[in-house]
């Protein structure tokens, strides 16, 4: 009986660094039983239904390395799982999730395959796998296929998960920099680092903002006073308790006035331009509601700005412009809105608009009350009428800002005390100091919104991102410390407790996650087998921790992937070949070398790996990692050893019954054998040379290193953990 169907056995979600790629992926477990003898090319229609209901799979080059090269596969025989790889692929793209890897590949079971696809979100990789299985057995047994639909659902789950463009900026400003980035809840909470050197941003807020400074920025009556003791022009003003009181303070002004709320936000509750008691009264009443209090301010004539400061500096700067439309004798002024100013596609509800839609608020009804109109009068042809006069701020002016404007507004924020705020200014002239046009500072702002500089409607969009990342990491500075990964089949957990023991004696705090527990510093937090991905995220989450010393067996890393993106110094101690991990289909020493291949591969430029010179697998590693290479070795006059010296290298050797480190011709005793003999278990002193060569590798001093091995504990830590064996 013919069984031609795709059926997933498992999924897992690599969440970090793995055999596949650097990013997470899926890796989903797949039986396309008996399509095995059923290639694309011997299934009537199927690259025609494919090629018609995803066009854009023209865009892909697949080994052919050339536009339509997977196309050109599919009209000549390729099978399901290389098929569902693209289409799953294509699917995050058209849903906004563009790029990223994937691969198919053949497990010995006939029929069985995995296929890799980059995970930019765990349930929207999941969803799109099984959406792209619908559609290939939906081509492969010639049945209609909804792709429209599917493709908006996939849209609102990517819209769900994805960052908001504020927030997303200044992660890829991060990723531009090497700065790894940790999502810390659904929202826009993020950790920019590892342990001690870490920063939160939570949009345009970072862990620097000040409550304090983000509590006066609300408290507009405040924020004014502060900045006018200062010398910061401000429009002249007080709250008000009632709307006679506000009356009385726009005659003690002089009219027109402003009424606003005196803690709102985004424009709620602004009413500009008032000139009589009716309009005054009227707007009292609609900003009472939003806000707890209202305040009155003298009308500042001129076009409304936003500039962007970012660690004292103006970086970016845009301009409003009021909404207009013009009569055609027929329309509405509803309709007009519509058709004029709702029509332009840079309008939208949602971040990736830079304009907003025009709605008759009661702002925008009070502006056309002075007009004499309401929301279905009909202007007569070619009358202008004034819709909203402040707002659709999205017009770049940051060449434009003169020094003077720019020195003001960043006192302004100085004086609030906020690290990033978006500054409301009215001027004339953004071109012209303050002073000479009677302009003003109108708010400061905590957590501004950044898409009207990253999307302006009009001119060069600004890099606000990295103006936000380079104040919160001045240049070298990363984000990162020292990260120390060990993997391999043997004494890993002998190797990442030294090596804490001897970080320690520093005087920083160590974390350590192994197969013996979770410790922070020298407590113990939890003695539960703690080689994993959860435990090491534990380490790197700890404002406290200023060492990571992680450990990573086989099956951390074929079943969950590293916890970190990458690493000062990666271990690899050993390639044990009867160690197999057969779940996986990992049983070979070729695939084994992959799997610890993984820990070389991460290793930072500046970094180093630490390899077993006494096992081969291991020591043919050597050329993958990015950084240099320290290897340790019990026999000094080994070829691999020797070898490797005679290149330049540093290694960590036995000589004359001492530890020796050796660099140059030159060796440097440490400690003799015979002291070691608390350190050494059965597997001999194999573990204290690696330790030894790691802390080479971080800078220790020899004689840290002597003390730190006389002190060591001699209680055996097992070299079998559950996560290993």
């Amino acid at each position: 009986m013919n069984n031609k169907n795709i059926e997933f056995l498992n999924m897992v979600h690599l969440r970090g660094p793995n055999i596949w790629a650097y990013r997470p992926v899926i890796e989903a477990l797949v039986d396309i039983h008996d399509l095995e003898d059923f290639p694309s090319n011997l299934i009537p229609g199927f690259y025609e239904r494919l090629s018609a209901w995803l066009p854009s799979l023209v865009e892909h080059r697949c080994s052919v390395g050339e536009r339509g090269g997977f196309l050109k596969r599919v009209r000549e025989g390729t099978w399901p799982a290389h098929i569902l790889e693209h289409v799953t692929l294509e699917l995050q793209s058209l849903a906004g999730m563009p790029g990223g890897l994937g691969r198919a590949r053949e497990t010995p079971l006939r029929g069985v395959y995995k296929v890799i696809v980059r995970a930019w979100h765990e349930p929207l990789t999941r969803e799109s796998l099984q959406v792209a299985r619908d559609l290939v057995m939906a081509a492969v047994e010639d049945r209609p296929f909804d792709v429209a639909g599917a493709l908006e659902r996939l849209k609102d789950l990517a819209d769900s998960l994805s960052l908001g463009p504020s927030t997303a900026c200044i992660v890829d400003a991060a990723d531009d920099r090497d700065i790894p980035a940790i999502r810390l809840s659904d929202a826009n909470l993020l950790q920019l680092g590892y342990g001690a050197r870490q920063r939160r941003i939570w949009t345009a807020e970072t862990s620097r903002t000040s409550a304090i400074a983000e509590s006066i920025s609300r408290d507009k009556d405040l924020t004014r006073r502060l900045l006018q003791a200062c010398g910061v022009p401000v429009p002249e003003g007080r709250l008000v308790d009632s709307a006679a009181d506000a009356w009385d303070m726009a005659l003690e002004l002089g009219l027109p006035v402003v009424v606003k709320p005196s803690d709102g936000n985004h424009g709620r509750g602004v009413f500009t331009c008032l000139n009589t008691r009716e309009q005054i009264e009227a707007a009292y009443a609609v900003a009472v509601e939003e806000g707890s209090g209202v305040m009155v301010e003298r009308f500042i004539q001129g076009d409304e700005h936003r500039l962007l400061v970012v660690g004292g500096r103006v970086v970016a700067a845009a301009r409003g412009e009021a909404a207009m439309v013009v009569g055609d004798g027929t329309s509405t002024v509803l309709q007009l809105i519509e058709a004029q100013l709702n029509s332009d596609p840079r309008r939208g509800r949602d971040e990736d608009h830079p304009l907003n839609f025009i709605r008759l608020d009661s702002a925008a009804s009070l502006e056309l009350e002075r007009q004499g109109l309401h929301g279905d009068a009909v202007p007569e042809r070619g009358r202008a009428v004034l819709v909203q006069r402040s707002g659709n701020v999205s017009i770049d002016v940051t060449d434009e800002v003169h020094p003077d404007v720019a020195a003001q507004v960043s006192l302004a924020v100085r004086v609030v005390g906020l690290d990033i705020a978006g500054v409301d200014l009215v001027a004339r002239d953004i071109s012209r100091p303050l002073a000479e046009q009677a302009g003003a500072i109108v708010e400061v702002n905590a957590g501004p919104g950044l898409l009207m500089h990253l999307k302006p409607a009009v001119g060069t969009p600004r890099p606000v991102g990295r103006a936000i990342i380079d104040d919160l990491f001045p240049e070298p500075e990363d984000g990162r410390i020292p990260v120390v990964g060990i993997s391999g089949s043997r004494h890993t957990a002998q190797v990442a407790h030294l090596v804490a023991h001897l970080l320690r004696l520093t005087g920083h705090m160590v974390g350590l996650a192994s197969s013996e527990g979770l410790f922070m510093g020298a407590a113990q937090v939890t003695a539960k087998d703690s080689a994993h991905w959860e435990a090491a995220r534990r380490v790197l989450l700890n404002q406290a921790v200023e060492y990571a010393v992680i450990e990573n067996g086989g099956r951390t890393i074929l079943g969950e992937g590293l916890a970190y993106d990458r690493c000062q110094v990666g271990v690899v101690t050993g390639i044990d070949p009867g160690v197999t991990w057969p779940e996986f289909y990992m049983e070979t020493p070729e695939h084994l070398a992959r799997i610890f291949r993984t820990q070389v591969d991460v290793v930072l430029p500046g970094g180093a790996a630490v390899l077993n010179a006494d096992d081969p697998l291991t020591a043919e590693l050597a050329p993958l990692c990015d950084g240099t290479v320290l290897c340790y070795g019990l026999d000094p006059d080994a070829d691999t050893l020797r070898a490797h010296l005679g290149g330049g290298g540093r290694a960590v050797s036995v000589h004359g019954g001492m530890a020796v480190l050796v660099e140059g011709g030159i060796q440097i005793p440490v400690i003799g054998l015979d002291e070691l003999a608390p350190a050494i278990d059965a597997d001999g002193p194999a573990p204290v040379l690696a330790a030894l060569a790691v802390a080479w590798a971080l800078g220790l001093d020899v004689e840290r290193m002597r003390i730190g091995l006389r002190t060591w504990n001699a209680r055996r830590i097992p070299d079998e953990s559950p996560l290993i064996a």
